[in-house]
């Protein structure tokens, strides 16, 4: 069966302009598409499938679109990125490409969304994939079991719309910031310890790298440790932030920091550039 025939049978599934669940699965038992391809129809024809209803006010069907089209790389997928991912597939990000070398270990149990007493010993990026198929099964999830360096960055990152710096490294944030620039691709920063935060995106022809200070080796939450809350809090700003960037709307944090001290309920900005 072709596109047409495919799109005639979504429009006669939908409830005005809202597509169920339900129908969708049908048009993949019934054309032999996957969730994404059968998504992207409805998209295109212009209906909502219907998980996104209360994104509409916010979000138009032609923004939902535009999202599902993104490809979007999370670099670590540990406190940060795994709330990152979360929200990312629930809004409707397309693609996800996930990047993480690690698997699971009982001290992360505190802070990460991706972890559980079952999972430990596993890799985080399995976890990532397996935790956006329950919930979002029209994103398609890229996997790489592995570190971004100098060398595999370019290739990593190659085709993103925006990247997510989930990272812990100092070392490898500059690689990442750098490794951007080169490709001209919007990085969305988050870095967390204690309880304290900062969010900021470098747009293409920035640099954060003065934000990162002159440290080496992992950051101050090694001091600091991290509490459940802040990773989902700073989380939730870069998811913000990442939607902007790819939908071109509002004004992104680039060349400012958004300084977050959830001890004393303060926000700052600081300019770096």
């Amino acid at each position: 069966m072709d596109a047409s025939e495919l799109c005639a049978f979504l429009r006669s599934r939908a409830e005005g302009d809202l597509l169920p669940l339900e129908a969708q699965s049908e048009a993949v038992r019934r054309f032999g598409r996957s969730f994404a391809e059968v998504e992207g129809s409805a998209l295109e024809s212009g209906l909502l499938p219907l998980r996104y209803r209360r994104n509409r006010e916010t979000l138009s069907t032609e923004e939902q679109l535009r999202l599902f089209r993104s490809r979007v790389a999370v670099i670590g997928c540990g406190g940060l990125g795994g709330y990152v991912v979360e929200e990312a597939a629930r809004v409707g990000v397309g693609t996800l490409v996930l990047v993480d070398p690690d698997v699971f270990e009982e001290h992360n149990l505190n802070r990460q969304l991706l972890s559980s007493v079952d999972g430990l010993g596993r890799p985080k990026v399995d976890a990532g994939r397996e935790r956006v198929a329950c919930i979002n099964p029209a994103v398609t999830v890229v996997t790489h079991r592995a570190a971004l360096s100098e060398e595999n960055g370019r290739q990593l990152l190659a085709g993103s719309s925006a990247v997510v710096d989930a990272l812990d490294s100092i070392d490898t944030r500059r690689a990442l910031s750098s490794i951007c620039r080169e490709l001209e691709v919007p990085l969305v920063h988050g870095a967390i310890a204690g309880w304290y935060g900062q969010v900021t995106v470098q747009m293409p022809g920035k640099d954060l790298s003065a934000l990162l200070g002159s440290g080496r080796g992992k950051g101050v939450e090694q001091k600091l440790g991290n509490p459940s809350f802040t990773p989902a809090a700073i989380a939730s700003l870069q998811a913000a932030e990442l939607v902007k960037v790819l939908l071109g709307r509002g004004t992104p944090l680039a060349g400012r920091a958004l300084l977050v001290n959830l001890l004393d309920m303060e926000f700052e900005r600081l300019r770096y550039e």
